[in-house]
């Protein structure tokens, strides 16, 4: 071949990748929504924690916005991912409640889901040409038509109910008696498969496929792991690497958060391998506050509080947005802003429409986060969990539970919440307790609550086999080896 015949070649080749690149670039951008499951406040480098190392999801607050009055709309995992995936304080479709798990007895149950008539991220995402997928831990239905491929969702990897175990174990997986098959099995689309690796690397090793099937078009990746939920295990490389953690059950806690972190690393590493990290937006969250012993081993401090309360500790997380090229770098956002945020900005990024059928109570932040606007995304934000309520209003929070008077904080002074100044603060609560009123008038009643919803006997089962010590053990078994660790990430 002549030299020039190759310099043409050479120049043909170079405009065909040119104009490849080009048209990612103009494209709208990948949406990767990354949510971890009871991670604890202050439990991230970036957070400010001095015993954990998390280089990769730190880098997305070095190269993002960090949300430092970040919250989700519920205390527990379930209410929360319906509030994420809907834009919509759940409660005005009456998902309050963690739903039950699928048992043989359960009868007609398909109510203990995400209603039908909602419409999810992935439905508008999917209809403004994106494909979908999930891979992790769904929580939201397991009635077949509340699956994921129902809910918008081109693919789906993980498993249906709140938890799972992290390592294979045959005493379960393997059991001809399949009790409760659904609840403990890791799906594929609708299709139960034998998932032997560790489960946070199965879920990195999936997240990073579907990234390279579909990354020459616009892609949403719905990445929700069940790490740092109980039950603790973790594999032998993991726990030597926090090998210097004393403290048994934090050490376990700290090497499933390795593991996570890890995950989070080969994502962003396959995003940047394809050259698409500046053509993807990434939320990171966690779905609620950090679990207290025995259950796990997590820090809210300086929070007060913990899962499955409304008091800072159960509901303000870590909360990351990066945009790179598109939102600022390395800086901090003082603003309270939410999980249910996610919604219409993945849809305004997208340039698609929201549904114009029913109230969005998410806020588009990326004109806030990009300083075009000065003002507060919310004029206040709100939770209802049972006989609890809450309101959070500038620097002011108020409480109201059923056996206890209304309480107000000042967070700007008080963000451990231990100084009620209700007494002080009168014409606050009051305007506080109305505005908390005319905003309860628009929710419905709770679809299910947790005593009805739970048959007894599935809930000892399924809170025995997460707590069970065979499975605590599991780490000493002959197991897969683990991916190596990712690099750390460089600027």
């Amino acid at each position: 071949m002549s030299s020039r015949l190759s310099l043409l070649l050479f120049s043909l080749l170079w405009l065909i990748a040119s104009a490849e690149r080009d048209t990612i670039a103009a494209r709208v951008p990948n949406v990767i929504v990354i949510l971890a499951d009871d991670l604890g406040n202050s439990d991230l480098g970036c957070q400010g924690s001095k015993d954990f190392k998390t280089p990769h999801i730190d880098s997305l607050a070095e190269h993002g916005v960090r949300c430092t009055n970040g919250y989700t709309s519920g205390a527990v995992c379930a209410p929360t991912r319906a509030g994420l995936m809907t834009g919509r304080y759940q409660q005005r479709f009456g998902f309050e409640f963690n739903p039950a798990p699928m048992t043989p007895s359960s009868g007609k149950d398909a109510y203990f889901g995400l209603p039908v008539e909602e419409t999810t991220l992935a439905d508008v995402l999917r209809g403004a040409g994106y494909v979908t997928g999930i891979v992790g831990k769904w929580h939201l239905g397991q009635e077949p038509r509340l699956v994921p491929t129902e809910r918008g969702f081109d693919e789906f990897f993980g498993h249906l109910e709140g938890a799972h175990n992290f390592v294979y174990n045959p005493l379960y997986d393997d059991d001809p008696r399949e009790v409760i098959p659904i609840q403990r099995a890791i799906m594929r689309g609708t299709q139960v498969v034998r998932e032997k690796s560790y489960l946070t690397d199965a879920f990195a090793r999936e997240a990073g496929d579907f990234i390279d099937r579909h990354h020459q078009q616009p892609f949403f990746l719905y990445l929700p792991f069940n790490a740092v939920h109980s039950p603790l295990q973790a594999t032998p490389e993991y726990l030597a690497r926090v090998a210097g953690i004393g403290d048994r059950q934090r050490q376990l806690y700290a090497a499933v958060l390795v593991a996570m972190d890890d995950a989070v690393g080969r994502v962003l590493s396959k995003l940047r391998d394809l050259l698409i990290e500046k053509e993807t937006l990434i939320f990171f969250l966690s779905d609620n506050g950090g679990a207290p012993r025995p259950y796990n081993a997590t820090s809210n401090l300086p929070l007060n509080g913990k899962k499955g309360q409304l008091v800072e500790g159960g509901v303000r997380v870590p909360f990351i947005v990066q945009w790179r090229g598109t939102l600022p770098e390395g800086i901090t956002y003082e603003q309270p802003v939410s999980s249910l945020d996610i919604f219409p900005t993945s849809v305004a990024a997208a340039q698609a429409d929201l549904p114009k059928d029913r109230l969005i109570d998410g806020v588009n932040l990326l004109p806030f986060l990009q300083g075009k606007t000065t003002n507060p995304p919310h004029a206040a934000l709100y939770w209802r969990y049972g006989d609890d309520r809450a309101i959070r209003q500038g620097q002011w929070k108020l409480i109201k539970t059923k056996d206890y008077p209304a309480q107000l904080y000042n967070l700007s002074a008080d963000v451990g919440e231990t100084t009620d100044v209700s007494r002080k603060e009168t014409w606050i609560v009051n305007e506080l307790e109305t505005k908390l009123k005319k905003w309860d008038v628009q929710l419905k009643p709770p679809t299910w609550r947790p005593e009805t919803a739970y048959a007894a006997s599935a809930a000892d089962f399924l809170y025995e086999m997460l707590n069970d010590d065979r499975l605590l053990a599991l780490p000493a078994l002959p197991l897969p080896p683990t991916a190596p660790p990712v690099p750390s990430p460089k600027p």
